[in-house]
């Protein structure tokens, strides 16, 4: 009774309650990697294997023109940076299943936190290290022919963060819906995740496959972000920054509403 109260007193939070309680789960959430700063370190490593061995291979397979004109590095490193973030907002709801299994999350239900706000505090504990990351990597790639462009890139990276929060909310959502059942969770994470990459763009020209993928990644939000992010890193603001940012602001608008509809559900 308790729990089902609180829910009906919070089901339209004001914006300075959402703000607030999102720092509040933010930093329960970053308290974890902040105590084991290695772990970020460590994840430095995948796309930096990614820029080292499979950039040159893939200049080499695909040719020059295929990349409209940019350097491989230019035209590899946003798709790199969109996938740690694709990788580490989807695994959002991983954390969660691992507090329902204990309770903890019924204890965090109890509190007057709002709903938004579990979602969007988790999502920004995944993006906040995907911006000191995206920047490492920028700079560690300069000397190598990538010209860097910092408010460009800081741009960039915040439509990521927008699109984390949709994406990180859905993945809390299939987090509840798959609850006691992890293989459920894992099995569509993973089924949805690579296509997505794929048909994207993220590891290879799109427009160097058949035409049917060619439209099926129209239909494929992924697909805008990783152009805008393209865009951007190249130091340019045009019509693909703003399908991206239109495609990550409806990511966010559609995984908050399944997000907490999900929540409601759960505790009902």
């Amino acid at each position: 009774m308790a729990v089902q109260s609180t829910v009906e007193n919070l089901e339209k939070p004001g914006l300075g309650q959402i703000l607030r309680d999102t720092k509040y789960v933010f930093w329960r959430e970053m308290l974890l990697p902040l105590r084991d700063p290695f772990s970020l370190v460590f994840s430095l490593l995948q796309p930096l294997v990614f820029l080292g061995l499979f950039g040159p291979l893939l200049g080499a397979a695909v040719g020059a023109p295929a990349f409209g004109g940019q350097s491989t590095l230019q035209w590899f490193l946003p798709g790199v940076v969109v996938m740690i973030a694709l990788f580490g907002t989807s695994m959002t709801g991983s954390n969660l299943q691992y507090e329902l299994m204990t309770g903890s999350y019924e204890r965090i239900l109890a509190t007057p936190l709002s709903r938004s706000s579990l979602m969007i505090g988790r999502a920004l504990k995944e993006w906040a290290p995907l911006v000191v990351q995206g920047l490492l990597i920028a700079l560690v790639c300069i000397p190598f022919g990538f010209v860097f462009y910092p408010l460009h890139v800081l741009f960039g990276l915040v439509i990521l963060g927008i699109f984390g929060i949709g994406l990180g909310a859905l993945s809390y959502a299939l987090a509840l819906v798959s609850q006691n059942k992890e293989w459920i969770f894992w099995g569509v994470q993973q089924t949805l995740l690579f296509p997505l990459m794929i048909l994207s763009g993220i590891m290879l020209p799109i427009e160097a496959g058949p035409d049917w993928m060619k439209t099926a990644s129209l239909f494929n939000p992924l697909t805008y972000l990783v152009n805008a992010e393209r865009e951007l890193f190249a130091g340019s603001v045009g019509t693909d920054t703003l399908l991206g940012l239109l495609a990550a602001s409806v990511t966010a608008a559609v995984g908050l509403v399944v997000g907490v509809r999900a929540i409601n559900r759960n505790i009902s």
